[in-house]
């Protein structure tokens, strides 16, 4: 059997795209268009797994309902607006998507390059995997239904996001999933009549800590996985005991270039890798800097202890970079506060490595949390510069001819 092709053409520059962020952090899909020629995929968080195998969307309001008002420019009083400058109509014909999903399809008619895949489990919605996924019926209802809803709302493809399998026998069902949605993506191309389009991609969200991809059986997820998105953040925090580097590239007994060493080792191949960046940083109280004790967190931008990129560094505090470690930090000496997150300077060193290791590219989690498109710092612009501006060019998909949606079966414009 002849290998499929590579699924990419050059660097990716991924984002997670929150569907919660057109909530309280004013972050939509026109947002995301202001950057669009500078990303090569949306991984959209998150679909829920159920306990039968269903999935199912996380936010219907979000995700296909929510008609937004005509406009496209970012800091207006509604910040709410569409891709295209005009409102989705409340009088269309028919049975239509409308949400984030419609938007996104409209972005993609755009920015021909551009790729969206919808992202199943996450921390939240991960704890139905081990009983889905081995289980031959639950499994099928997993396949069906996830690739119903990457049809009916034309999307690229499916990236899983398992937190984490805790045993090889969970690791072996995984890849029984893997296979079986492989399997089933390949079908639906061929009854759509698309053999001749690129590959719908299946993606993997993987972690970094020894203690989770030592369980995976990588060399056999391989072959059904397009890219493999290493989380490489969250090596430090709150269940710590003293403060660290969220996501160092070396040192510390959790980094980077371990985990990208052991997916190698384990025969996963260079272009598949895509490295995770954080586009947010954690904070510690009390506390002295890095690799000290520490007393409590701050209250962070959304969540205790985390804060947005763009908060950073909080006025009145320090950037500090270790070029070795390639790990950078705020710090303020007068409230003793220490943020751990990675500035321009480290997402260009990380870039650089990227390059030197022939990996696949660099994955952000999540885009809301990054500057301004024009601010000097904004980091998806960091990146985009470290890659010479050159980006995957795979085409994107269009045609959706079974969708129960009449827009995307007759390609809305």
């Amino acid at each position: 059997m002849q290998a499929p092709p590579p699924a990419t053409n050059g660097p990716v520059i991924a984002g997670y795209f929150a569907n919660w962020g057109i909530y309280d952090r004013k972050y939509n899909v026109v947002d995301v268009a202001a950057q669009a020629s500078k990303l090569t995929h949306i991984l959209y968080a998150f679909a829920n797994l159920q306990e039968d195998g269903q999935v199912i969307l996380g936010d219907i309001f979000a995700d296909k309902e929510k008609h937004f008002p005509p406009g496209k420019s970012r800091g207006t009083p509604f910040m709410q607006l569409s891709v295209t400058g005009q409102g989705d109509s409340w009088n269309d014909q028919g049975n239509n998507l409308y949400g984030n999903f419609k938007q996104f399809y409209l972005l993609k008619q755009k920015n021909r390059h551009l790729k969206v895949s919808l992202s199943i489990g996450g921390w939240s919605w991960s704890k139905n995997f081990a009983a889905v996924a081995s289980d031959a019926a639950r499994r099928k209802r997993f396949v069906d239904t996830s690739i119903k809803l990457m049809g009916d709302l034309g999307l690229d493809g499916l990236d899983i996001d398992w937190e984490y399998p805790k045993d090889d026998k969970e690791a072996f069902f995984y890849v029984h999933l893997l296979y079986e949605t492989r399997i089933a993506l390949d079908a639906y191309q061929q009854r759509c009549n698309q053999l001749n389009q690129p590959r719908l991609l299946l993606t993997v969200a993987v972690p970094c800590g020894p203690e989770h991809y030592n369980k995976l059986r990588l060399a056999e997820m391989q072959p059904y996985v397009d890219i493999f998105y290493l989380m490489a953040y969250d090596y430090a925090g709150s269940w710590d005991s003293k403060t660290g580097h969220q996501a160092a590239m070396f040192g510390g007994a959790l980094n980077t270039d371990q985990a990208i060493n052991a997916y190698l080792a384990a025969g996963i191949p260079a272009n598949k890798i895509v490295m995770g960046l954080p586009m947010y940083g954690r904070g510690f109280c009390n506390t002295d800097g890095p690799d000290c004790c520490f007393q409590g967190l701050p209250k962070g931008t959304w969540e205790e202890g985390q804060f947005d990129y763009k908060c950073l560094p909080k006025h009145g505090a320090v950037e500090h970079h270790d070029m070795q470690k390639m790990a950078s930090w705020s710090f303020d000496p007068n409230t003793r506060e220490y943020i751990s997150y990675d500035s321009p300077q480290i997402i260009a060193a990380k870039c650089d490595y990227i390059k030197q290791r022939q990996l696949g590219g660099a994955m952000f989690w999540e885009l809301s949390a990054d500057q301004r498109p024009d601010h000097p710092r904004n980091l998806v612009n960091a990146v985009y510069d470290a890659f010479g501006r050159r980006l995957d060019q795979t085409p994107n998909h269009l045609d959706y001819p079974v969708s129960e949606f009449d827009n995307i079966k007759r390609h809305m414009s």
